[in-house]
């Protein structure tokens, strides 16, 4: 009896010491093949930074398709692993279905989806948002981005790849306290601001913007270079006046310091009203002076328009009906469509980018790194200019042996040490802070000054994803917005989104050919099997004790 008693005693000891081992020493681990639950050192370094509560509501709760209930539950353990490693973030899934109005008020937008049951189609709506509360900042999620995904399926796939990037993403701006600044280069004929609105509103809710003009280059150059060396990154969007040495040596020396620099250029005069309201127009090089300097960062801008058999649409009035007049929506060639690469953060998963009256650019022999961000199709010809445009070519039917250019080379991002174009030459005005190169900077070049251009509907500035006269979308605007936080990203952040998970999907076709017989297999077997049981069971007992 006492030695009943000492083991119950040893195995209740045992049992304590467990569970305090258990509470003290907490570990997870993840078995997936693709580990998908790890965690990466960015996300991890976001979470150490979080002291105080931290709230995350997810509005996916509710009767939608079956494969987005994969979603769900992807987004949940995600965030049950973010929760295991700091107490202070908590989550909550809501059902959007009493709020709708309220979500559409601040900007969260519905999925319309649809959903194949038992071979029938039929339409739902979901709320594919999270919002994240941290103090006073709030910052909204979208768990399901526009991509280049052509089904559902493929989609939801992009959408659990990118869960890690849009939460850490999101936690790094609420946790962020002090905004990197961000120059708008103006003063030598760029977009207008009503052009750029679309782009820029956007990316404010990140980064600190201001406009900053080269004009008092002319009158005091050194304090001019020295306030610009106070921002992160110079915006350069669609000058359109040539630049002076002044200007270019400011620009050269902020880049030599550090500075980072998305240049979008037009190297002709392509003038859509006059082919709208003419019928035709002259394109011809624009000399914006900026070819030297261009060269000495190891890229050349070139002149020949790009035509691209994978194009996008632009209205034509083909008729009237009545007082109505008739559109319809042609592809025009001098518009391509251009897919991203598939390998790089900035590019990948993003929709395809649309170009206007684009140019080529080739890459110069140097020991900067060069990645290719935006190729055009297989299916290109080069048009010289000066040339005559006229918009009756739309109705041509295209020679396929005529747009044998091959793939041309739309935008470029350059990596390295970037040598300073003025190393070996005489320079405009001096300054104590000359450097004949940069340590690790970052440039992209993109051979059209629209592609941040935004349309105007009634007066005002109209989403730059979106085309206000055919709805199509594009991917402009998420390019643009990964292209500056690439940019900006000393953490390594963006990175997150190359990561790769593999979603095993149902195959509904199969399924509902095979419907019958899997119902058999899931119901009727184990019937059969739990019969055979009772009988063989019920035999041996008869035959054991008969």
């Amino acid at each position: 009896m006492n030695k009943k008693l000492q083991h119950i005693a040893l195995a209740l000891i045992g049992l304590l010491v467990l569970n305090y081992v258990a509470n003290s020493i907490y570990k997870r681990f993840d078995l997936t093949q693709d580990k998908r639950y790890t965690l990466s050192e960015v996300s991890e370094s976001l979470i150490d930074k979080i002291d105080t509560p931290l709230t995350i509501h997810v509005f996916l709760e509710g009767d939608f398709p079956a494969e987005f209930k994969r979603l769900q539950t992807e987004t949940r353990q995600f965030l049950e692993e973010l929760q295991a490693k700091n107490s202070n973030i908590r989550f909550r899934f809501i059902n959007p279905d009493n709020i709708r109005e309220r979500l559409v008020k601040r900007g969260m937008m519905p999925s319309q989806l649809t959903v194949e049951e038992d071979g029938k189609l039929s339409e739902a709506i979901i709320f594919p948002w999270a919002e994240i509360t941290y103090g006073k900042k709030v910052e909204l999620i979208s768990l399901l981005s526009n991509s280049i995904a052509k089904t559902q399926e493929a989609q939801l796939q992009n959408a659990v790849e990118k869960l890690e990037y849009s939460f850490a993403n999101a936690l790094h701006n609420v946790t962020l306290k002090e905004r990197q600044k961000i120059a708008v280069l103006a003063g030598n004929g760029e977009l207008q601001d009503i052009y750029q609105y679309s782009l820029l509103s956007e990316v404010g809710k990140k980064y600190r913007l201001a406009k900053f003009t080269l004009d008092s280059v002319a009158n005091n150059p050194q304090k001019t270079l020295k306030d610009l060396r106070n921002y992160d990154l110079a915006i350069i969007a669609k000058p359109t006046e040539r630049f002076t040495e002044e200007e270019k040596f400011t620009v050269d020396q902020f880049i030599a310091n550090g500075g980072k620099s998305l240049w979008m250029l037009d190297n002709n005069y392509a003038d859509t009203d006059s082919l709208y309201n003419e019928g035709k127009m002259l394109a011809f090089p624009r000399d914006l002076n900026l070819t030297d300097l261009l060269f000495g960062y190891q890229v050349r801008v070139n002149n020949k328009l790009i035509q691209d058999l994978y194009s996008a649409k632009i209205p034509l009035a083909t008729g009237n009906v009545g007082n109505q007049t008739q559109f319809q929506h042609l592809n025009w060639f001098y518009h391509p469509l251009v897919n991203g690469n598939p390998n790089h953060p900035i590019t990948k998963n993003v929709a395809p980018v649309r170009f206007r009256f684009a140019t080529q650019i080739d890459t110069l022999k140097g020991n900067l790194k060069k990645t290719p961000l935006l190729v055009t199709s297989v299916l290109t010809k080069k048009t010289g200019t000066p040339n005559f445009i006229e918009l009756q070519s739309i109705a041509k039917e295209p020679k396929e042996n005529e747009f044998a250019s091959g793939p041309q080379l739309l935008a470029v991002l350059l990596e390295g040490a970037i040598p300073s174009a003025y190393k070996n030459r005489i320079k405009p005005f001096d300054t104590p802070d000359f450097k004949a190169e940069s340590t690790n900077n970052k440039m992209i070049v993109i051979a059209d000054g629209d592609v941040g251009r935004n349309q105007i509907l009634k007066g005002k500035p109209h989403d730059l994803s979106l085309d206000k006269w055919t709805g199509e979308q594009f991917g402009n605007k998420e390019f643009l917005i990964n292209a500056i936080d690439y940019l900006l990203d000393d953490s390594g952040l963006i990175q997150l989104r190359n990561k790769t998970i593999q979603i095993n999907l149902l195959d509904k076709q199969r399924a509902f050919a095979e419907k019958s017989f899997w119902q058999f297999i899931n119901i009727g077997i184990p019937l059969v099997l739990l019969a055979l049981f009772g009988f063989g069971f019920n035999y041996w007992r008869k035959k054991k004790y008969q």
